[in-house]
């Protein structure tokens, strides 16, 4: 089980559709901004903001990047 807050930021296992255009990979690290039942998080790169349930959200996570 991996430990993170709120305001951490967090690696999923698949990256982000978006690209960062110094390097033109994909983007993989988000901030999670809500946590509870559901977990929000939002792309570090894009800003886009995805939702989803705790469970998933622990199968997905790969790393805590920073606390």
């Amino acid at each position: 089980m991996l430990d993170y807050d709120l305001g951490s930021i967090v690696e999923m296992k698949k990256p982000h559709a978006c690209t960062i255009k110094a390097t033109g990979k994909k983007a993989n690290s988000w901030e999670i901004i809500r946590m509870g039942a559901d977990i929000k998080i939002r792309c570090t790169n894009c800003e886009h903001i995805v939702m989803m349930k705790r469970n998933d959200f622990n199968k997905k996570i790969k790393k805590v990047v920073t606390k």
